[in-house]
């Protein structure tokens, strides 16, 4: 899309008076969400499509990739090294690649958006020069495409699940709710980093190997209970721990919500998520003169 199509898109979503200044607050934050969510949903949707534009198998590599994902890691963890969960309904090479797969794909919501944050701004540098553009909606176009491709996944696991016989529990339908924290983390995150990777080029080489740091060090390939206490204790700080965690209960197991662990993780989400918002606009001013 050129850069004169896009000003006529955000001045039609945006109506009369495009904003001008960047306010920091909370509010002021949803206020521009919500003035802008149909460009945000334009944008989601031509961002997800986009990825497989040309290919021969299109959206059908949205699902092909967490198969393909799901077997190797099975086979390796479950065949290979014969790693099981520790309890007898979860003691087939079929339960554990559940129990694998639904940690997977927390992981891969969460380092989609992360792996992406540091480009988001130089990788759109019409939106920052030629157009009246909301750079802040940027990272929420990048957490809407990676919620399409976790629904895909969810997906896959569902049906999968069906084909084994093993059911999901109803308690699942408070998933969103689980997610929420971690999802305002990875917002706040994306725009320290969207920053940060203005002006340092290096930084998103740097995300990726935490990415996969991350991954190894939160309970998707093991319980957390077969870690010594302290161990366990330094894992909590892991942003996805507590949502793989869970999420296995509200899905496999059928147990409650740690309401308080949730809320201690709400309270940490929105903060991160508004730390993350007033530091993206208070360097935004400067990105112009970088790029």
């Amino acid at each position: 899309m050129q850069a004169q199509q896009l000003l006529m898109v955000c001045q039609t979503f945006a109506g009369p008076g495009v904003i001008q200044a960047y306010p920091t607050s909370l509010l002021s934050a949803a206020r521009i969400f919500l003035r802008y969510r149909g460009l945000l949903w334009e944008l989601t949707k031509r961002d997800f499509a986009g990825r497989y534009k040309g290919s021969f198998l299109g959206l059908a590599w949205s699902l092909f990739n967490p198969l393909l994902m799901l077997s190797i890691y099975t086979f390796v963890f479950g065949v290979a090294f014969k790693a099981r969960w520790g309890t007898p309904s979860e003691d087939s090479n079929a339960n554990f690649a559940i129990v694998l797969f639904s940690g997977l794909i927390i992981h891969g919501l969460f380092a989609e958006c992360l792996v992406r944050s540091p480009t988001l701004i130089t990788s759109n540098v019409n939106y920052v020069k030629k157009v009246v553009f909301p750079l802040e909606i940027l990272p929420l176009v990048s957490l809407g495409s990676a919620l399409g491709h976790f629904l895909v996944s969810l997906v896959v696991l569902i049906a999968f699940c069906a084909i084994v016989g093993t059911g999901l529990h109803s308690s699942g339908i408070l998933l969103p709710i689980v997610l929420l924290p971690m999802l305002l983390i990875v917002v706040g995150l994306s725009w320290f980093f969207a920053s940060l990777g203005v002006y340092l080029r290096d930084f998103a080489q740097v995300i990726g190997i935490v990415s996969t740091i991350l991954l190894f060090l939160a309970p998707i390939f093991y319980p957390i209970s077969s870690l010594p206490p302290v161990y366990q204790k330094l894992l909590i700080f892991n942003p996805i721990t507590l949502p793989v965690v869970q999420v296995r209960g509200l899905l496999l197991w059928g147990e409650r919500i740690n309401w308080g662990a949730w809320a201690i993780s709400m309270v940490v989400g929105l903060a991160v998520f508004n730390l993350g918002f007033v530091w993206f606009q208070k360097t935004r001013k400067g990105f112009a003169d970088v790029l």
